[in-house]
């Protein structure tokens, strides 16, 4: 796995909740890059519950987005937006875990719209959560507007 280089690092007006390493109410999530996949590791903690040691769906649901979103700067070399999220909630995840891993990969193309499928794993390998996003491209000179040059990894 090969570390992702932030892109949007620079950029004066950068606070992402989910990347964004000093928004501090943000989930300061980290990518790799790993074949086809991009992968984050994320440590859940209390302040992101839903019930009692239960972690909140839409923090969950904001892993899977986030991660979709980095397979478009990464592999697509291009910023977009989501158009449509779609998530199943398979095992409840506790706000004790150890350790979350999420990854997602391209499914399809079809013209200006990516198909991306996600999942969320726990500690002990259980897949706990499953989604499937479609996010619009934009092309290059809107990416520019809004500050996206290029997405490289870490030698």
């Amino acid at each position: 796995m090969k570390k992702i280089i932030n892109p949007w690092s620079g950029h004066p007006k950068y606070n992402c909740f989910g990347c964004a390493p000093n928004n501090p109410f943000g989930l300061h999530m980290v990518f790799y890059e790993d074949g086809d996949y991009i992968v984050s590791n994320w440590q859940p903690e209390r302040n992101y519950q839903g019930w009692v040691d239960t972690m909140h769906g839409g923090v969950l649901s904001t892993l899977i987005d986030e991660t979709c979103g980095w397979v478009v700067t990464r592999k697509m070399q291009t910023s977009g937006f989501t158009t449509n999220l779609s998530v199943k909630f398979r095992k409840a995840i506790s706000t004790n875990e150890p350790r979350l891993t999420i990854r997602a990969n391209t499914v399809k193309q079809m013209r200006n719209l990516l198909f991306i499928h996600a999942e969320i794993v726990n500690s002990q390998g259980e897949l706990c959560v499953e989604g499937e996003a479609t996010y619009f491209l934009q092309d290059e000179e809107k990416a520019k507007e809004m500050g996206f040059v290029h997405c490289e990894v870490e030698e």
